[in-house]
């Protein structure tokens, strides 16, 4: 008889739950500037089939090797985009289970997870309109710099909230905005505008979130506190940022084919940028991080790679 042989894959450690204790259950407006986001995302909302143009996009007008490159490049960011319909949820639940968070930071997230949605709603139909959604990296190696499980560390009773947000809803948040905005302004069709335009206008609230949520906190944090989130900070840098998550160009080795994308749809106004200037706007954003951060009491150290200057 023919053995069959099944590939084994390494499971992941358990998570420790908090214990839900609802009552008392405090609804009074405690974080105000949180509570106008949370309001100014309700009055804004739209709807990616009513308020993009899709009649406007014509990919016809461009040749099989870009039209491929923005095949590819949408879906890796669709890749990126859709971790926040997990994370938010859970993100959501922790703070709805740990006793005494603010009730603000709970309607926020609810908006924050829609407008998510809205974006992997978009760029899946700009992955199709090219040719279809890629499924998965070309290089399998680079897959697992997506699989990040962040869903489950948001309910990790062990993990500490105030530096998951610090890294996640502050600095990684702000990063994509930022990235966002140089892809924007290098963009010239009227389709992919009209979605850019939009996701940074949620970005902007995203990024806000984190770095309110961390200045009304920052006040009661022990000087353990603030090491741990720097030291948190550094391990998001150094195991995802510095792996090519949002810029390819830092990991070739594994994300050539992304890199590559990333620059034709660049040349032709598709939604992206040049690798300089994405390099400029994570040198900037990483110096201007680590002011915000000093005001609160944590040191953020200078980051070295060879595929950019340091930061």
């Amino acid at each position: 008889m023919q053995r069959v042989m099944h590939e084994v894959k390494p499971s992941l450690p358990s998570s420790r739950l908090l214990i839900e204790r609802r009552f008392p259950l405090e609804m009074n407006v405690t974080l105000p500037d949180i509570r106008e986001l949370y309001d100014t995302g309700k009055a804004g909302r739209w709807n990616p089939q009513r308020d993009v143009d899709w009649k406007a996009l014509d990919p016809a007008q461009y040749d099989e090797p870009t039209r491929q490159a923005a095949r590819r490049s949408w879906s890796r960011r669709l890749w990126v985009e859709a971790t926040g319909l997990t994370e938010t949820p859970a993100l959501l639940m922790r703070f709805c289970m740990e006793v005494g968070r603010e009730i603000d930071p709970k309607f926020y997230l609810t908006v924050r997870n829609t407008e998510e949605a809205w974006h992997v709603e978009c760029f899946d139909r700009l992955a199709e309109a090219f040719g279809g959604r890629i499924a998965a990296p070309a290089d399998r190696a680079y897959e697992a710099t997506f699989n990040r499980n962040l869903h489950r560390r948001a309910m990790d009773a062990s993990q500490n909230l105030d530096s998951y947000v610090a890294s996640f809803a502050a600095f990684e948040d702000g990063l994509e905005l930022e990235l966002c905005r140089t892809w924007r302004a290098n963009t010239i069709d009227p389709t992919v505008i009209a979605v850019l335009d939009r996701v940074v206008a949620d970005k902007e609230r995203h990024a806000a979130f984190g770095w309110l949520y961390l200045a009304s906190r920052a006040p009661y944090w022990s000087a353990k506190d603030r090491t741990l989130i720097a030291d948190e900070l550094v391990a998001h840098v150094r195991e995802t940022e510095l792996k090519g998550y949002h810029c390819p160009w830092l990991a070739p080795e594994h994300a050539a084919a992304e890199a590559e994308a990333d620059a034709l749809i660049a040349c032709a106004g598709l939604g992206g940028a040049p690798r300089a200037a994405e390099e400029d706007a994570l040198v900037n954003y990483a110096a201007n991080t680590r002011a915000k951060l000093a005001e609160f009491g944590i040191v953020l150290p200078m980051f070295e790679s060879n595929r950019m200057r340091t930061f």
